[in-house]
């Protein structure tokens, strides 16, 4: 089916062919929880004939979403104990998080921040909150790092992206300007000249982080807008989520790691899922994922391997799973050191 709107509903699903009607309003109960899009690149991305394509996991709401499990939590790695004004997230030292915008323009059925995105989320910032944000990032010269993400801020106008970037390149102290997107895979279109040109500040470094679970979203026009962006002087990394269903197995993530390479784009983080609300069934266990990501090791390139990281719940920073970080402590749980050295139960006591 050549699809050319993008899907915005359990309707829309039903129409293209990517859910039952007979499912419909069990998923109605999903959607009226959780934003539901999927853009036509990956709608057409989708096959239908496999009950279990990994892309469809991804974006394709499930009634397994309405499963709360007693461990979850509607802000899981801590953002709203480290925001000091609107928009800013401030967990490090030297860096903060800039959410402009809570839309994206697709929702991942994972996602950390659902309680957040959508459109039914904390929206975009108005003119006074942005400047509420940059005037806190100019008054901490300790920042030398802004990484603008929410949402996707890719889905803003070049316009928009300018007047950003012209506000970031008059702070002198930021020096690393960092976008994370999933735009170059699911509408790769979008990066044209003019928004690559909007992602350009005199005096600082730009990365886009992409962000891309499985290697068949490395379509060929998704690597053709990863080359605009690299051939114009930004750098690529990626981030990926280790999810069941979708990537738990060392073949498939080394052919996703190795396509990373391949177009420029350096693999960076492998996080392991968050403990957002209605996640479980994506969620590996940490003895799993330390077993798949130990087999990449003798299989692919030192430039293919991505850290394996936790965001430890409660806003205590990442910490990277490995027997120095995080420890078995017993019934399931487990002890998670902080990069401060703080110590940390995983999951959560009560």
């Amino acid at each position: 089916m050549n699809v050319v709107k993008p899907i915005k509903s359990v309707d829309d699903l039903v129409k293209a062919g990517l859910v039952a009607p007979a499912d419909r309003a069990r998923l109605e109960e999903v959607a009226a929880r959780y934003a539901v899009a999927l853009t036509p690149a990956i709608s057409k991305l989708i096959d239908r004939a496999d009950p279990d394509d990994p892309i469809a996991r991804q974006f394709v709401p499930d009634a397994a979403e309405l499963t709360i499990a007693p461990e979850e939590r509607a802000d899981p790695i801590g953002d709203h104990a480290h925001s000091p004004v609107e928009g800013i997230v401030h967990r490090y030292p030297d860096r903060v998080l800039l959410k402009t915008v809570h839309v994206c323009p697709v929702y991942c059925r994972f996602c950390f921040r659902r309680e957040m995105v959508g459109p039914q989320g904390l929206g975009t910032l108005d003119a006074a909150a942005m400047q509420a944000a940059f005037d806190y990032i100019c008054s901490h010269e300790e920042i030398w790092e802004v990484i603008l993400t929410g949402g996707d801020p890719l889905v803003l106008s070049p316009r928009r992206l300018g007047e950003i970037m012209e506000a970031l390149a008059g702070i002198a102290h930021v020096k690393i300007i960092r976008f994370h997107t999933r735009v170059p895979v699911v509408d790769p279109e979008k990066i044209d000249a003019a928004l690559i040109a909007a992602l350009k500040a005199s005096g600082k470094t730009v990365y886009v982080a992409l962000h891309a679970n499985h290697f068949r979203e490395l379509t060929p026009e998704a690597r053709a807008a990863c080359g605009r962006l690299v051939d114009a002087g930004i750098a690529m990394v990626s981030q990926s989520v280790l999810l069941k269903g979708v990537n738990d197995d060392p073949d498939v993530l080394a052919k996703l790691m190795k396509a990373f390479v391949e177009i420029r784009v350096k693999p960076y983080y492998l996080h392991h899922p968050d403990l957002a609300p209605g996640t479980s069934h994506f969620r590996v266990t940490i003895e799993e994922g330390q077993e798949i990501v130990a087999a990449l090791r003798g299989r692919i390139s030192g430039l293919c391997q991505p850290a394996y990281i936790l965001d430890i719940p409660g806003g205590h920073g990442k910490a990277v799973i490995n027997e120095s970080a995080i420890r078995a402590t017993g019934d399931g749980c487990y002890s998670v050191t902080d990069y401060r050295g703080g110590e940390h139960s995983y999951p959560p006591a009560g």
